[in-house]
Formats: C-alpha cells, structure tokens, sequence
C-alpha cells in the first residue's frame, strides 16, 4: 500500500494534520509514504489529477484506490486505510 501526501506551506489544513499523518505513520509502518508539495513538486503531481483544494490524499493498494481531499480527521484516515486494505 502507498500513500500519497499533496500539501503548500500555505495550507492551513496541511499544518493542522502534520500531528496526525506523524502518529499514521508510526502506526502503519509497512506503508509507504509519499509527500509532495502543490507548489514545488508539479511535475510529480501533473498526472494525479489534484484539484485545488487542500490537503489532497490518495491511497492506493493494487489497483485501488481512495481519495480523501480536504482536513480528515485520524479516525476517517484510519478508516480509509483499512477499507482499502480489506
């Protein structure tokens, strides 16, 4: 499984689940963690289709995938995370 992370320093979403994603983390170790930033990291985002909004997560295992766009909270990560792992 693989998450990916879009943030800007300029979101204020962003900075208010760095705490959450840094517990997810530790939590899920098995998981690999991807983190770009909107502004800095185009290239790298172009094809992943991110819309405007912030914080943008995709999750993807195999085939699949969930996207959670927005602030979430731990307990709705944790949820798509394991949805998409069942």
């Amino acid at each position: 499984m693989k998450i990916i992370k879009i943030n800007a320093i300029w979101c204020s979403g962003c900075l208010a689940m760095k705490k959450t994603w840094k517990e997810i983390e530790k939590e899920y170790p098995e998981i690999e963690f991807i983190t770009y930033d909107y502004d800095i990291d185009e290239k790298q985002i172009k094809n992943l289709n991110v819309g405007d909004i912030l914080p943008v997560t995709i999750l993807q295992n195999n085939d699949h995938e969930i996207r959670l766009i927005g602030e979430k909270t731990k307990k709705e990560i944790i949820e798509a995370i394991e949805n998409l792992n069942a």
